[in-house]
């Protein structure tokens, strides 16, 4: 497991548009960036990446988050991978540690809830359209 400070190097050293910008080409508009969504066949630029709030949102699949999330989704990681990933990007070292079983536990409960939660946007999303 990855200690809460380095965790926090690794989020206040990321910068979205270099993350998202490995995977996409972005194009400057105003203060964001725009691009194709790489979640979904894009033809016109539907992914909006808001440098200001650290967050990106496509407006046509409706996926959003931050850098880690980005990383989570494009390159299929769990969290912790994903924050590896962006240390590794940022030259910074990780210190980890083992996972007690109540940490173990309380991980394994949050990604569980994650999948049934993204299994009911689906479905609600497939109702409504």
């Amino acid at each position: 497991m990855i200690d809460a400070a380095t965790v926090d190097r690794i989020l206040d050293s990321v910068r979205i548009e270099e993350v998202i910008g490995d995977f996409v080409t972005l194009r400057k508009r105003g203060a964001n960036y725009l691009g194709l969504c790489p979640f979904h066949q894009d033809k016109n630029p539907s992914m909006s990446v808001s440098t200001t709030r650290g967050i990106f949102k496509c407006f046509s699949c409706g996926k959003a988050g931050n850098a880690v999330t980005f990383v989570m989704e494009h390159e299929r990681m769990s969290y912790g991978e994903a924050l590896k990933y962006l240390a590794a990007k940022y030259h910074i070292e990780v210190k980890e540690r083992e996972e007690t079983p109540e940490e173990q536990a309380s991980r394994m409960k949050y990604e569980s809830l994650l999948v049934v939660s993204e299994y009911a946007q689906k479905f609600y999303q497939d109702v409504v359209n």
